[in-house]
């Protein structure tokens, strides 16, 4: 049909003229219709040559599209992620990974959800989600064997003012902190109970003044003088991210240490995309480098 002659499309083909004829009569046979009219030495195509032409050119067209496609997808330039993460990081540390993971690529769509830490395991279980970030240790799906954990252990941190006296130290203690004024998560977090006993521990007072179930939250108290904060690394990232060259804190290791242990899910039954996987081990890694960041003091 390109070709115009069988002699020609044998040359195109790399085969005989007898093979090329063959061929035809074949198809011919097998769709039980006459594609083709020999008159002279030149054959012409029938009406039906014509649509079995043009389905043929559009199937062959749409393959090549599905190749380039399967092509984008597998070096991760197409695809689909979707994170669900606790509210922390979900503010600024993850928009600001996943717009560097897709820079360049237009034809990834991200989905970021904010829940619970409670709610994030219940979503990863349930399949609705690629990845997700929350606190370890609720109770409520860590054992599940729907989820495949990805645990990161942290260290609290101290947030205090800049000008701060204690901001000139390298550690600040629950000693340092003995009665001043504290933002810390609420009650209902386990980073609370583990921050009291770091000062039962040393014997020194707690003095919770602002109690948020974010961790956010407890800036505008720092900010304002109004409290120190014992925060996650990952909203001392946050509010780096946030607050660029205008911020007012400085973050400090704490003793006695205050574990946060956190933990990367994806669907345990469910094979992800190769975008999916490629943005596990990105989170993945910003975590063990943001751990390294902030190690805690003494800690290894």
């Amino acid at each position: 049909m390109i070709a115009g002659s069988i002699s020609e499309a044998a040359r195109i083909l790399y085969r005989t003229q007898p093979a090329i004829s063959s061929l035809i009569a074949d198809l011919e046979k097998d769709l039980g219709v006459k594609l083709f009219v020999r008159q002279g030495a030149r054959i012409h195509p029938n009406p039906e040559a014509h649509f079995l032409f043009d389905e043929a050119d559009a199937i062959l067209n749409r393959l090549e599209t599905v190749k380039a496609t399967m092509k984008s997808i597998s070096e991760l330039e197409r695809g689909e992620i979707r994170v669900v993460s606790m509210p922390g990081p979900a503010a600024f540390f993850l928009p600001d990974l996943i717009a560097r993971f897709v820079d360049g690529k237009a034809n990834i769509h991200a989905t970021l959800n904010s829940r619970t830490s409670r709610q994030v395991q219940r979503l990863i279980a349930t399949q609705q989600f690629d990845v997700g970030l929350a606190d370890f240790g609720f109770g409520v799906a860590d054992d599940s064997r729907l989820i495949h954990h990805e645990h990161v252990k942290f260290y609290g941190l101290c947030a205090v003012l800049a000008n701060d006296p204690l901001a000139n130290k390298d550690v600040i203690t629950a000693t340092d902190l003995n009665d001043r004024p504290l933002a810390v998560a609420d009650r209902s977090h386990p980073i609370h109970t583990h921050i009291q006993s770091a000062f039962d521990k040393v014997g020194a007072k707690t003095n919770f003044r602002f109690e948020s179930q974010y961790f956010l939250s407890s800036f505008t108290y720092v900010e304002r003088g109004l409290a120190c904060a014992i925060v996650d690394p990952f909203s001392a990232q946050s509010y780096k991210l946030y607050s660029g060259d205008a911020n007012q804190i400085v973050f400090r290791p704490f003793e006695p240490a205050v574990e946060i242990n956190i933990t990367i899910m994806s669907p345990a039954h469910r094979p992800l995309s190769n975008v999916a996987q490629a943005s596990v081990a990105l989170l993945t890694a910003e975590a063990v480098k943001l751990r390294d960041k902030w190690p805690g003091a003494d800690h290894t």
